[in-house]
């Protein structure tokens, strides 16, 4: 499993709105595992995004999908910028199949 933790800064005021965006409202996304938009209690205007895909290209493959591109669209104007990223090779967890 391919897994990737990222943390993004909004622009100063506007991590609430940009969450909105980010958060999953419904359905999923093909060989989407996991998706988690969480607040950064340290920082007011940062989002920790932790994700698990069942490859790499799976998650390559969905940026080129129609609703992703378009949250990209209406959130990109919000985000201040991204500082920290990491890919991970994901071992299972909780809700999570085993290797």
């Amino acid at each position: 499993m391919y897994g990737l933790i990222g943390r993004i800064r909004a622009v100063a005021g506007k991590r609430a709105e940009l969450a909105a965006i980010l958060v999953p409202r419904e359905g999923g996304m093909p060989g989407c595992l996991s998706y988690v938009v969480a607040e950064d209690p340290d920082d007011a205007d940062a989002l920790w995004v932790t994700e698990v895909w069942v490859d790499e290209a799976a998650h390559r493959a969905s940026l080129q999908l129609p609703q992703v591109q378009a949250a990209i669209a209406r959130g990109r104007p919000m985000i201040a910028g991204f500082d920290r990223r990491v890919v991970t090779n994901v071992l299972g967890g909780i809700g999570l199949r085993s290797r």
